[in-house]
Parts: C-alpha cells; sequence; structure tokens
C-alpha cells in the first residue's frame, strides 16, 4: 500500500470519527431538551426569580404562583410545607386535606367477618403567603415534595403606576377636601348650603378612604406574595376485616315456640 493510499484511507477514518462524534452530541442535545417536566430537577424547574426588584428600584410588583404536583404522601408533605412557611416568615392562609372514596368493595369471608377493600385518594389545596423577597426560597423548599410536577405558573403583575395614581388622586381630594371646608367656614349662610356643602365633604372623603385603603392592600400585595398549591397522592388501597352485623332474625324464637305462643294468645282471648 503506497503513501498515497494510506493518507487516504487515514482521511476517511478521522471523517467518521468525527461524524460520529457529531451524532452523538445531537443525540445527546436532544434527549435533554426532550426530557419531560416529570423527569426533571424539581428544583430548578419551578424556581423562578421572575420580577423581583433589584436594590433601590422603585418597581412594585405583586408576585403570585400557582403550582400542582404529586408527592408521596400529602399529610406529611403538607406539615412540611406549613414549617417551611412559618420558617420563612409566611402564614398558611387556606387548607383543605381531604380523601376521596373512588372504589369500596365488601366481600364476606365467614359467617361473622366481612373484609372491606377501600381505594381512595388523598389531596390538598393549600394558599400561603410569605415575604416577596423570600418567595423564590420557599418554592425551591417545597420542591423538595415533588415527585411529579403537572403545572407550575408564577405571575409578576407591575402596580407601580397604580399605585402611583391612587396617591395622586389622594391629593387631589385631600386639597379639595379643604377647599370645601373653609367654604363651609366662611361662605356657608343657608341651611341648604351647608347640608348639600357637607354632603360633598364627605363624598370626597370616602374617596380618599377608597384611595388609602386600596393603596394599603396593594402595598401589602407587593410585600407578601402568594402562593397557591395543589397537592396530591396515588390511589390508596386499605383493607379492614369488620364484624358482620347480626340479623333481627337469629333474635327471633323458632317456629315450635312462635306456634305455641299463637295457640296459648288464641286461647285467652276465646
Amino acid at each position: 500500500m503506497n503513501k498515497t493510499t494510506k493518507f487516504v484511507w487515514a482521511v476517511l477514518l478521522m471523517g467518521t470519527v468525527v461524524a460520529c462524534k457529531q451524532a452523538e452530541n445531537e443525540n445527546a442535545t436532544e434527549a435533554a431538551y426532550d426530557q419531560p417536566i416529570a423527569s426533571a430537577d424539581s428544583t430548578s424547574v419551578i424556581s423562578s426569580s421572575a420580577a423581583v426588584e433589584p436594590k433601590n428600584s422603585n418597581r412594585k410588583f405583586v408576585r403570585t404562583a400557582d403550582i400542582k404536583f404529586k408527592v408521596k404522601n400529602v399529610a406529611k408533605s403538607t406539615t412540611i410545607i406549613e414549617d417551611a412557611t412559618t420558617k420563612f416568615g409566611g402564614f398558611v392562609t387556606y387548607t383543605n386535606l381531604q380523601s376521596h372514596i373512588n372504589e369500596e368493595d365488601k366481600t364476606k369471608v365467614s359467617p361473622d367477618s366481612t373484609l372491606v377493600t377501600t381505594k381512595y385518594t388523598v389531596d390538598n389545596n393549600i394558599t400561603i403567603r410569605v415575604p416577596n423577597t423570600q418567595l423564590d426560597t420557599v418554592i425551591k423548599s417545597i420542591a423538595k415534595q415533588i415527585d411529579f410536577l403537572n403545572f407550575r405558573v408564577i405571575k409578576a403583575d407591575d402596580v407601580t403606576l397604580q399605585m402611583l395614581s391612587n396617591k395622586m388622586a389622594q391629593k387631589r381630594s385631600t386639597a379639595t377636601e379643604k377647599r370645601i371646608a373653609t367654604a363651609i367656614d366662611e361662605k356657608g349662610k343657608k341651611l341648604n348650603q351647608v347640608i348639600d356643602a357637607e354632603e360633598n365633604l364627605d363624598t370626597k372623603k370616602e374617596q380618599n378612604d377608597a384611595k388609602t385603603i386600596e393603596n394599603l392592600s396593594l402595598q401589602d400585595q407587593v410585600n407578601f406574595s402568594t402562593l397557591t398549591l395543589q397537592i396530591y397522592q396515588d390511589q390508596t388501597v386499605k383493607q379492614e376485616m369488620v364484624a358482620n352485623e347480626k340479623s333481627t332474625n337469629a333474635y327471633r324464637p323458632n317456629i315450635g315456640l312462635q306456634i305455641w305462643d299463637g295457640l296459648k294468645t288464641g286461647w285467652f282471648i276465646l
């Protein structure tokens, strides 16, 4: 084999190796993208830093999260989630732990015993509120309980302009209140005029109070994010042996005693 032939074979061999490596890399990349959410790392999947305000920022965000996932044991996971919420300065506003019977079967195994087989599922809907800066930390802590992730939705609503609008409306309302109050004290002569002016003043005060309360509510939502969780577990089967209840017929006298009692009653009546 001459040098030219050897060189050609070497080039072909190197090309084959490079092509194989590229195919392996492409397959690995496709596999990574095709990996389902449920089999991916739960912590990285549900974690989010959406709209976390940077330091010295004037923007205000209302952050909420909705997550549904399967756990090994709903009761245990509920306790862990509630403890984590308290640990990071939050609180639970709603929890509804329930068992739902899907199927119940009774099999008589002896004259006095019955085997009861119950198939049921357990779920819980939980609503918690946590400090806005701790939302992502709490979500990462909860992620450890995930066995299968159904969905995760995180929202961040920018309420900066809305809160500014409310403050400006409060200032205008306060200025109007002062002018009306001054007009009542200085120019209000007739009773009807005074009554109308007072009613107008009360309306302005109510509007001012409404804007104040709305801003307080928005500020509360900014400070504490709302996290809604739907957790469930696989269907559970429970078997229990129970005693059979005796029929009322078991306590009735035999037919001979019934006939004898009937004859005695008939004789007494006769």
